[in-house]
């Protein structure tokens, strides 16, 4: 089986395990694409291998049936054609895979899903540990593998403190110090990089892109466990946002401009946590493409480190140039004044407007207005996530400016959002940004992650034609 060095080293630890009838509940955290899931088809195709005349079962548990539960299936099935067992094994009812008398039974760890009266006997994996419900885990699944005393496998990548794979990996760290048998094996995106030059480049591209403090690049390739609340921005970031270019009230010959519109609205949860917003603001921001910049070690969070090169593919920039800010206006009061800041102002090339609840009223008439350069964006749980994390990954990568300080309440409004903006980090690896009820609001914060919204995907049309003859 060709399995890399560190996927041997787990591999060796699951079958000891398993033929000594040991019975160990190991954590493994490899960065993303590093191998996880190719590492547990052959698992699976070995042991099948090894206990096809003996009738057992092995059980995989993912947090969803699809698509992971289903890749899964179809990972073992192309691994077992691989290896000569093309028309020896079957597949029953959808969710099992039998060589001989061995079975693979596929099973999925969403809340509703059924699952109690099954058992094994081999091995116990659960996928995506740290998406799994720990309650699910508890009463369901480890009591399949009592009987056997199974060996239990947890594969995954760290997010907080407070998954199922965080729980058990600190057991287990804490059971190495007891009796000294390797129950934790950790790989970063440095280690997998060693055995795969293309994957280091990937993710050294990935590091520049979103910083190396983005919680995604932290948890996904870093495998270092975030905090679950906190403030969305450090001090670092926010003077990383700082520029130095002249606030404008009027565009300037040949630039690209986006807008980002926060509207006021009824109270929401997931814009404030149930406050009343009663601020409008548009943030207009100038767009332009360059190769990415060496980001400053101290914004990196890391000291003394040679600053990246620059990547050969241009980046997007946005050096904000505007706010406006209404406070206490209908909607509907605001059309003309909106359509010719928009139009006639700024021509603007891609406006993001909020649609949720009574915003879509208006993301409607600016579309009607204004054509397909505006993009209604409707807030829910995964896509204000979503724009928190693009958020983060501009500021981190320092693509994004605000005009010098000009005194403005607008400025000191802005700055104060930043400054006291939370984030929460959700076990399903989502998280939501806000500022407090109690301390304010976050109208301009907001507004800021639509304009970046806008730049994402964001190619200016080319003109095309033909020389005319001399």
């Amino acid at each position: 089986m060709k399995l890399r060095p560190y996927q041997q080293e787990i591999a060796k630890a699951v079958i000891d395990s398993v033929l000594h009838g040991k019975g160990l509940t190991l954590s493994v955290e490899i960065a993303r694409q590093g191998g996880k899931n190719e590492l547990s088809a052959h698992l699976e195709v070995l042991l099948l291998t090894l206990y096809m005349a003996r009738g057992e079962n092995l059980i995989k548990c993912s947090p969803t049936f699809k698509p992971q539960t289903i890749i899964s299936i179809q990972r073992l099935k192309e691994r077992l054609d691989e290896f000569g067992f093309d028309g020896i094994y079957q597949t029953q009812m959808g969710y099992i895979i039998q060589l001989g008398s061995a079975r693979a039974i596929f099973l999925s760890a969403e809340e509703s899903s059924s699952v109690v009266g099954h058992t094994v006997d081999i091995l116990l994996e659960i996928d995506e540990s740290q998406d799994v419900s720990k309650e699910k885990y508890t009463k369901e699944f480890r009591p399949m593998g009592s009987s056997s005393n199974v060996t239990t496998i947890h594969y995954g990548t760290t997010w907080d403190d407070t998954t199922l794979l965080e729980e058990t990996k600190q057991t287990n760290i804490e059971l190495e110090k007891k009796d000294g048998i390797k129950r934790h094996f950790r790989y970063d995106w440095q280690e997998v990089g060693r055995y795969n030059p293309a994957y280091l480049k990937f993710v050294q591209a990935e590091r520049d892109r979103l910083g190396e403090n983005h919680p995604l690049f932290r948890t996904q390739y870093a495998l270092l466990p975030i905090s679950g609340s906190g403030h969305f921005l450090s001090r670092e970031q926010i003077a990383a946002i700082l520029g130095k270019h002249p606030r404008l009230s009027q565009p300037q010959p040949g630039r690209i401009y986006l807008a980002g519109i926060d509207l006021a609205g009824e109270p929401s949860p997931f814009k404030g946590e149930g406050r009343v917003r009663d601020s409008t603001v548009i943030t207009i921001a100038e767009l332009s493409f360059a190769c990415h910049p060496p980001i400053p070690c101290q914004i990196r969070g890391v000291e003394g480190r040679a600053a990246f090169p620059p990547l050969t593919s241009p980046e997007p920039f946005l050096n904000v140039v505007e706010h406006y800010q209404w406070t206490g206006t209908p909607h509907s009061q605001l059309y003309p004044q909106m359509v010719h800041i928009l139009k006639n102002v700024w021509n603007c090339h891609r406006i993001v407007v909020d649609a949720t609840g009574i915003g879509q009223p208006t993301a409607s008439f600016l579309r009607q207005e204004l054509g397909s350069k505006v993009i209604p964006f409707t807030f829910s749980e995964k896509s204000k996530s979503e724009l928190g994390f693009e958020l983060l990954a501009f500021i981190n990568s320092v693509r994004l400016k605000l005009y010098q300080s000009d005194s403005s309440p607008q400025y000191q409004e802005f700055i104060f959002e930043l400054e006291h903006a939370r984030a929460q980090y959700r076990p399903n690896q989502t998280m939501n940004f806000h500022v407090e009820p109690s301390q304010g609001h976050d109208d301009f914060l907001v507004s800021l992650a639509l304009v970046v919204k806008a730049a994402r995907d964001f190619h200016p049309r080319q003109a095309k034609g033909r020389l005319s003859p001399a």
